[in-house]
Order: structure tokens, then sequence, then C-alpha cells
């Protein structure tokens, strides 16, 4: 992470000493010269120095001493309020946390409001440097917060350094290089009419935002908005799940930390988690200025309506049922490969992913041959948390998933691997579904269109290698977040169907590439709305305020209210055609009503 010496500064400093004659004294003019680029490089390198990111410790995740197996664990115990967490892979108990009241989040609301409005003032500079800490922190914990994230939601540690840090590293580092652009005031043009004028749009912090986030990325999930909302110059308060609960005390002290070793104040940054009945304390709050929810549709619906009372805007994503589409012209050489990307893409994180693979779209050519390739890759897989695929969150979606399925069967569907939950002989505690491959599945079913959200793999067969016939069993759920094209780059239908799809995102011959880049996040239809990541993602969390100048102002050039269009109003036809004039001006098409526009000015002056 160390910056690079300006290319300017060593060719200024090569020049000066090639000038110099050899074997003689440096002639003045050529110290001039060496001195002034020893000077440059003196004021890079302390600037340098600043950019540096600053290592700093936290305690360590407060890990259960005594290894207490729960024997049928929820979040959920009679008798009080707290939250029990545990590890969904073993049923290891790890704590009880006390969810937040109403007036704990408007304690937490008030602190992040006033370290705001400190923060606001930063520069981006400063900001990024909070970033950069932050980045070599993670970087440095890589094993521990892995190891966190996993005993918390059930994901092997392949699963989380994929899922946590990898997406983790490329948003700080995408803000750190790129955020700034993103949020400099920005040149707008202007008119014929206005061309006096300079118009630019600034787009200046929100104050406090929430973020309302899921449990399948602890790590990820949390930080994610926070990376943005920060260097927006932002304050936020983050509503973490129930389920994750214990690890997200744990990650909030990794981002305060950075926060603190550069002198700010850590409330800046907040975290919350409460039980459903309370969340609309936070949605509804008169303080919170946007909130970004990743969730479900019926919990989505809930909170635009509690946002709703204080004209909270929201940004929603939603899920999908992402279509991961293999048309004729995919090459049967590179099958293998495609094989093992739609592995990855359905069963990571034990198939818990917003943009996991839902559906397989394959055409007619390739279906028999995609179906031997990945029938005993599925039935290989071994459950557990040390082993190909994890737990899931909790077995509350069990009985949904095995009905999915069942009634996928029952309409002609066929079963080649999994459809059942798992009892597993040395976590028989742990929350796992055995990985699923169900084929021959059609549009019609509800398994083709409901949200899994879990290790089934589900491939549909095309009618024909056609755009027309691929894109109706693409496009038939209500959802429309990612999705994957393979095929010949030089295959026609491959552009017809990556512009014909209904979705936010598409990877073409990949899975998942547009968030490893920080491309805008998010889908359509019932995928929800608003975009994170990228530069949309950051402008979202802004006031986006345009300003209109005198750009000549010193020279006394400003707008001035002609006399026909001043009140009162002294002849309306006579002021009407000179307001015809100064439109014809401004906008007639053709130098012949241009002219006559300035006629009908002088004409009704």
């Amino acid at each position: 992470m160390a910056a690079e010496i300006p290319r300017s500064l060593l060719v200024q400093l090569r020049t000066a000493l090639e000038d110099a004659p050899v074997g003689s004294y440096i002639p003045e003019s050529s110290w001039a010269l060496v001195w002034s680029a020893l000077a440059a490089l003196a004021v890079w390198y302390m600037a340098s120095r600043e950019d540096q990111p600053i290592r700093y410790t936290i305690p360590p995740a407060n890990f259960s001493k005594e290894e207490n197996i729960l024997e049928n664990p929820s979040i959920k115990v009679s008798g009080t309020s707290a939250i029990q967490c545990y590890a969904p892979a073993t049923g290891q108990f790890l704590g009880f946390v006390n969810p937040s009241t109403p007036e704990g989040i408007d304690r937490a609301i008030d602190q992040a409001h006033a370290a705001q409005t400190e923060w606001a003032k930063t520069t981006f500079r400063q900001r990024r440097a909070v970033l950069r800490s932050l980045l070599q922190y993670v970087l440095d914990n890589q094993e521990e917060i892995c190891r966190v994230a996993c005993l918390d939601s059930g994901k092997t540690m392949v699963d989380a350094q994929l899922g946590e840090i990898l997406v983790t590293a490329e948003k700080l580092q995408w803000t750190i290089k790129h955020g700034e652009k993103a949020l400099r005031p920005e040149s707008r043009p202007t008119n014929l009419l206005m061309a006096y004028k300079r118009n630019t749009v600034h787009y200046e912090p929100l104050g406090v935002v929430a973020a309302l986030v899921s449990w399948n990325y602890p790590f990820h999930n949390l930080i994610g908005p926070v990376i943005s909302a920060l260097f927006a110059g932002n304050g936020i308060v983050v509503k973490v799940s129930e389920q994750t609960a214990w690890s997200s005390q744990w990650f909030t002290s990794v981002i305060r930390g950075a926060l603190v070793a550069h002198g700010h104040n850590p409330a800046l940054v907040q975290t919350v988690v409460c039980w459903p009945q309370t969340a609309n304390h936070i949605t509804s709050h008169p303080k919170i200025s946007h909130i970004t929810f990743i969730g479900s549709q019926p919990v989505c619906k809930k909170v635009a309506e509690s946002a709703s009372k204080a004209l909270i805007p929201v940004l929603a994503e939603l899920g999908g049922k992402d279509a991961s589409i293999i048309l004729a012209s995919a090459p049967k050489s590179d099958l293998p490969r495609i094989v093992n990307t739609l592995m990855r893409g359905t069963f990571q994180a034990s198939g818990q992913n917003c943009i996991g693979i839902e559906r397989i779209v394959v055409a007619p050519q390739h279906y028999d041959t995609l179906l031997s390739m990945l029938t005993p890759r599925v039935r290989a897989l071994r459950l557990g948390p040390t082993a190909d695929v994890g737990a899931m969150i909790s077995d509350t979606a069990f009985a949904r998933l095995e009905g999915l399925v069942a009634d996928a069967v029952k309409q002609g569907a066929r079963l080649l691997a999994g459809g059942k939950r798992y009892a597993h002989p040395e976590y028989p505690s742990g929350h796992y579904f055995v990985p699923t491959l169900l084929v021959d599945v059609t549009p019609d079913m509800a398994i083709a269109q409901e949200e899994c959200f879990g290790p089934i793999m589900v491939v549909m067969r095309a009618a024909s290698s056609s755009a027309e016939d691929i894109l109706a069993v693409a496009n038939a759920p209500d959802f429309g977040l990612g999705s994957s094209v393979f095929g010949s780059e030089w295959d026609s239908t491959l552009h017809e169907v990556v512009r014909g799809l209904k979705a936010g995102m598409v990877a073409v011959n990949d899975f998942g590439a547009t968030y490893a880049v920080q491309l805008p996040f998010g889908g359509v239809a019932g995928s929800g709305y608003g975009r994170f990541a990228g530069e949309e993602g950051l402008r979202g969390l802004c006031n986006i305020k345009a300003v209109c100048e005198d750009r000549f102002g010193w020279l006394g050039v400003r707008t001035a209210i002609p006399r026909p269009m001043q009140y009162p109003v002294p002849d309306q036809e006579r002021s009407w055609r000179f307001a015809r004039g100064v439109v014809e001006v401004g906008y007639g098409m053709g130098l012949g009503r241009k002219v006559g526009g300035v006629v009908g000015i002088l004409s009704n002056s």
C-alpha cells in the first residue's frame, strides 16, 4: 500500500542532473532545478507519509470458554427477551445479546448526529485515511474475521474469504481510489439564453443514514453501507440481524477502531439489534435521512410504509431468482469451466446469497451434456463447517424448501440429488440441508418462481436456442436482480439476451462479476429499487444540490427582468410576443427563426 514517487518529479530531477557537464562543477541553473526537484520530493514524501495506514488493534472476539452445544438451538428463549446467539454449523452457544429498546435507539441516533456534525467537515483525504487503515486491518486480520463470520453464520472459511473479505477489500479500495471523483462538484452545461451562468452539482452529506442488513454475510453486509456512508460524510446507524448479533458487536469494533486511530469520534458508527416489533422505531425516525434495506419483499413493504411517515427515502434490495443462461454458442470445451462456475454460484454460503444462481436455463443443445457433468459433482458435495457446503442460518426454511422440491417432483421435475434436511452425525444440532439437484423444471412450478435461498440447483431446458425462448424462461419470475449468460461473444443471440434480460446486473461468461468491480448493485421489479456500490451508490447517500451562479457577476452581468415582463404587466399581448421572441432566440431551429426571435424582442420591448 506504499505510494509511488510521481514520475514527473523523477523526470525533473533526471533532467537537472543530465544538464550538468560531466567532470566539472554543476552550474547554478542546474542546481536550481535539482533543489526544486528535491524540495518537491520532500513535500511528496511528507504527504505520502500522511496517507500511510495506521495499524491498530482491538480486543479479540469474545468466544465462549466452554463448549456448550444447544440441543434445539434458537435465537428465542422462553423467559427472557435477550437474543440467544449460537453457531448454526454446530449449535455451540455463543452468548446472549440484549436487544435495543426505542430509548436506546434514540441515544444511538443522537450520538451519531453529534459525531456527524464534525465528520461532515472532514476532507476527502481524511476520509480516505480512515478507510486505508480499515483496509489494512482487514488484510492483516483476514483469518480472525473469517472465523468470527463463519461461527455466527455457518459458512465455510472459503465462502467467508470470498464473500466477506474479498468483496470488502474491493469496496474499500474502490472507494479510496475513485470515491472523490464521484463526489467532487462537477460542472454541467448551460445554454444560449443562460450562457452567462456557471452550473455545478454538489454532493453533500445527508446527516445520519440507516441500513437494515441481512445475516448471510455478517461482516460485509455491515461494513459495506458504513464505507459508503462515511466517505459521503454521513453518520450511520446499522440495524443488524438478530441471527448474527454476536459477531456484529465485534465487527463494529473493527470499524470504530479505524476512526479512533485517526482521532475521530467512534460514535459516528452505531449498530443496533432489536426484535421486529421495535424496528419501526428506526425506519420512521425523523432524524434518519435515508434507509438502505436488504431483505425480503414482505418486510420491505413494512419498512417502506413506516418510512413514509417521516418521508424517508428507501433503497431496497430484495433478493432475486437469478438465471444463469447457457446458450447453444457456448463452446463444448468451455463447459467444464462453466460447470465450476455454476457450482460455486449455486452452493456458495449454502445458497444463501442475494445474487446466487437460482435457476440454470440451458439451450437444448447442451442440456443432456450439462446434466451428466453436474450430477456427479452435486452428489459428491460434503456438508460441514470444514467440508464443501456449510450450514444454513437456521432450520426455519427447511419445511418450505422440502415442500417446493416435492411439489416440483409431483409436477414432473426429476430429483437427482438431495431435496431434504440433513442430520449431521458429527453436528446433530447444526442446520444442514442436502445439496440438491432438481432438473426438468418448468416456469410454472413454484420453485421456478420463488427465491429458494438455499443449496438447491434448479435446471431448466429452454424450448429452443432462440433469444425469444431463452428470455421467456429467464424473465418469467417477478424478480430481476442479477443474471449471467454464457456463450460466444460473436453470437448475436448473446447480445439479444443481455439486452432483453429483466435484471439490474448481467455478467457475461462469468458469475457475480459486476459487484467484484463495484458496478452499481440493485435490481428491478420484485428485486427492489435503487442502487448501492459504485458512483451511483455513493451519490445516493448525498443531498444532490444544483447550484447556478453568474459567470461574470464581477462585471455586473446578471439576470434582469425585462420591462415587458415586469409586474404589473403593461400589455399582455406585447409581453407575450416579447416572451415568444426570447423562446425563438434560445430554441428556434435554424438561423431564420432565431433572427425572427430577435426582431420579436426588439419590436415589443
